[in-house]
């Protein structure tokens, strides 16, 4: 180590000045002056840098005496390294130090009866492991450990009574008194370093700050304790935003203790209407100390119905007869204060899970979440190791109804508990994923890494390998619903919660493979019952390489596209993608134990069998065509070309490889906030693909060789191409202008049939006789309506 710099203390040797009447006392000051001036260095050469002097004036004999003390640097070995320099302790300003701690380590007031709570309990868990060994620590307080909490609405304050170790006038010297400091910390430090006591417990205190959380709603606070080790019961009190307490001794005999600790607060004029409530405590001791390992007692009030007895009154018109009064019984509704036992539900989890019942489970399930469903499925189980943590996951009966909740990862449906006290629900993704914000459970661990608040977990590397066994276990219980024997239970799995596996195809790319087992679709086989994926590769035909799906709106749509026509006729199942979500995960996945994802609506659809002399002799000579009806269309279109994938219909509209599809076009223009500039670009390009063995285009390939140049063969292609539009799921630009297209043909097909030509001319020609006539007086004839059909009516049955 190098040698260190020290300060050491160097005295120069003495400069004596004569005595002179000069150095009287009366010329004392400007003598000094003028000593001061003469032998300090001038210019700041004299000393080394580093060194500090002070120079002392000094009476000896007759005789001043200047002395230098100065202050030098130098270097000393490293022995002498840590003696050097002084040490000094921090200092706080102990009401602002509380007041950070109360006002800024807590986000709601509310968890003052947590924290307290656990103190209490803290406290029974310490006797009760020294009792073990110290029967006598119990003494005449009786075996009953437990907590009993009474509001006290009138005089605003709230008093937690507890029949723990209680404590001494030393201990709440060292407790209350010092801030930061845990009993509980040192109590466990002890136990670790006695390993004959061990260390299995359930203490939950950690930060020795929990207890200053009081003055979250009270402005007082009186702690009366007293310990089995302690003849004496003390009072420690204070008040909010001071630096001092008060500690004496309890003298009167109404206000002692047996054991244990009473801690009183003086709720503050705001806090005392909402937390002097015997109902708002009894729901904070449910919803954060509900699974505490001691009965905890909440002062409620009660209603009862009584039997009592009232003098009859007499009926009119009958005297009142001598004697006794007729008497007769009632009953009436009393209201009762009394204790009531406020956490009846035990943790589950810490039980071994072979001792616990279906109906356990399923009873725990419902009083924890507020649930009137079993749920579907259940997993226990107790991780040990690195981390080590207990849960029980659940997945509940039935699905969201609020669509927002499918992508809010905010369900509060995972409660973190520590050591058996509710810590928080409310996270953003750290334990659970949002595709599975659905799963609700319980987690209790030992090893979190919280804040002092208790209140937000940190980000550490305990928490991610929680989150990955969560998820873990989640799949194995989601994936032991598929494979089970009952059919109905991942049906109705799917129905309320696939979306949210299908979403978790987009977002967790690193659990494709246990998801997409998971996943299922209707197909162009299956029409009726779900498919999936496993189900689909089982059922390939030899030849085939690839996964083919269709993206459309509905499953009637899907059965009628055109693009399905060849694929049916090969018997090739094609999985129907019927819900917005499904195209995009599909499209993330893009792979399936080696097998692609092929969408039969965009271009160059590969089916395995072409036979390539035919298709190109097909191309060679409908080549013209496609020239022509590209010219036609200008660039309505990329291009035209023969198809594969037709049999019925004359033509098709796909969409390029990495464009959008029909499908996804008209879920983004769907979008509220879309923007209508990315449409443009994003949408691809169009190719219509022709059917060469039908009709209209057999009649439009003889058009565009014999007469290219006619009006009525360019209004068949636009036509053509505007019903494609429609046939392959993509929007028309101008709906009207189509239907005026449409209306226009059905005239030139219609027009003349049925005989209106010849009624028409009949009326003309009725018209005109009428015009030269002899009809009378002008007045219109009457034709009764026949019930007589003609043999040539076109609409008779």
């Amino acid at each position: 180590m190098a040698p260190g710099l020290s300060r050491s203390l160097y005295t120069s040797p003495l400069t004596s000045v004569p005595f002179t009447p000069a150095s009287s006392p009366r010329n004392q000051p400007r003598l000094l002056s003028h000593l001061r001036t003469a032998f300090l260095p001038r210019g700041g050469g004299g000393l080394r840098t580093g060194v500090s002097c002070s120079w002392n004036l000094e009476k000896r004999c007759n005789r001043f005496a200047v002395k230098c003390d100065a202050a030098v640097a130098e270097k000393e070995t490293a022995e002498e390294e840590g003696s050097g320099g002084e040490k000094f302790e921090y200092q706080a300003e102990v009401s602002r130090l509380l007041d950070l701690i109360v006002h800024s380590l807590y986000s709601h007031k509310e968890v003052f009866l947590r924290e307290l709570v656990s103190n209490a309990s803290d406290a029974l868990d310490k006797l009760r492991f020294l009792s073990v060994t110290e029967p006598a620590l119990l003494g005449d307080g009786g075996a009953d450990l437990e907590i009993r909490i009474k509001p006290d609405p009138d005089n605003g304050t709230i008093t937690i009574t507890d029949t723990g170790i209680g404590m001494t006038k030393e201990e709440l010297i060292d407790c209350l008194g010092t801030i930061a400091q845990s009993g509980t910390s040192k109590f466990l430090k002890a136990l670790k370093e006695n390993k004959d006591l061990g260390a299995d417990n359930g203490l939950i205190g950690q930060f020795g700050v929990g207890f200053y959380s009081a003055f979250l709603v009270a402005e007082k606070v009186v702690v009366s304790t007293k310990s089995p080790k302690s003849d004496k019961q003390y009072v420690w009190e204070s008040v909010a935003d001071s630096s001092s307490y008060v500690i004496r001794e309890e003298t009167d005999p109404d206000n002692f203790l047996r054991r244990g600790t009473q801690i009183t607060l003086y709720l503050r004029e705001d806090d005392k209407y909402e937390f002097a409530e015997s109902t708002r405590i009894k729901n904070l001791v449910k919803n954060y100390s509900q699974f505490v390992g001691f009965p905890i007692y909440t002062w409620q009030e009660k209603s009862r119905t009584i039997e009592v007895e009232e003098e009859e009154p007499a009926k009119e018109g009958e005297e009142e007869k001598e004697g006794e009064p007729k008497k007769k019984k009632t009953t009436k509704t009393e209201k009762y204060w009394d204790w009531e036992l406020a956490n009846e539900t035990k943790p589950l989890w810490m039980r071994n899970s072979k001792e616990v019942t279906k109906e356990e489970y399923n009873e725990f399930y419902k009083k924890a979440f507020n649930e009137f469903l079993d749920p579907l499925a259940h997993t226990h189980f107790t991780t040990e190791g690195e981390v080590e943590f207990r849960s029980i996951l659940y997945i509940p009966g039935m699905g969201p109804l609020n669509n927002e909740d499918v992508t809010n990862p905010k369900t509060k449906n995972i409660r973190l508990h520590v050591k058996r006290v509710f810590i928080s629900d409310d996270f953003d993704g750290e334990l659970f994923p949002r595709y599975l914000s659905f799963v609700k459970g319980v987690v209790d661990s030992n090893d979190l890494p919280l804040n002092v608040s208790r209140e937000i977990l940190q980000e550490s590397r305990i928490v991610r390998i929680m989150r990955k066994r969560l998820i873990r276990k989640t799949f194995d219980m989601i994936q032991e619903i598929s494979e089970s024997e009952n059919k109905e239970d991942y049906k109705k799995f799917w129905e309320n919660f696939g979306r949210f596996l299908k979403l978790g195809c987009i977002e967790d790319t690193g659990n494709h493979k246990r998801i997409t087992p998971l996943l299922r679709f209707y197909s162009s086989k299956n029409e009726e019952e779900l498919t999936s994926l496993d189900e689909y590769i089982e059922n390939m035909g030899e030849n085939q390489k690839a996964i083919y799906y269709l993206a459309t709106d509905s499953l009637k749509s899907a059965k009628s596209a055109p693009f399905l026509e060849k694929l049916i006729q090969k018997d090739i199942e094609v999985l129907y993608l019927v819900e917005p979500i499904d195209e995009v995960a599909i499209q993330n996945l893009q792979t399936y134990k080696e097998k692609k994802f092929v969408d039969i609506s965009k271009e160059d659809l590969e089916l395995g069998d072409e036979d390539e002399v035919k298709d190109r002799e097909t191309k060679q000579e409908f080549n013209l065509l496609c020239d022509w009806m590209k010219q036609q269309l200008g660039d309505k279109v990329a291009k035209v070309q023969v198809s594969n994938r037709l049999s019925s219909s004359p033509c098709v509209l796909v969409s390029g490889k990495f464009g959008w599809s029909a499908n996804m076009e008209r879920l983004m223009k769907a979008q509220a906030l879309g923007d209508t500039s990315s449409l443009e670009f994003m949408r691809g390009r169009r190719i219509l693909e022709i059917n060469p063995d039908h009709p209209i285009i057999k009649d439009l390939n003889a058009a565009c060789k014999n007469a290219p140049e006619s009006s009525e063969a360019t209004r068949v292609v636009d036509l053509l191409f505007d019903t494609a539009i429609i046939s392959s799921g993509f929007t028309p630009d101008s709906p009207a202008e189509l239907g005026n297209k449409i209306y226009e043909m059905m005239a030139m097909a219609v027009g003349g049939r049925w005989g209106r030509v010849e009624e028409e001319a009949a009326e003309e020609g009725s018209t005109s006789v009428d015009e030269g006539g002899d009809t009378k007086d002008g007045e219109a004839e009457v034709i009764e309506p026949s019930e007589v059909r003609a043999e040539s009516d076109p609409w008779q049955d």
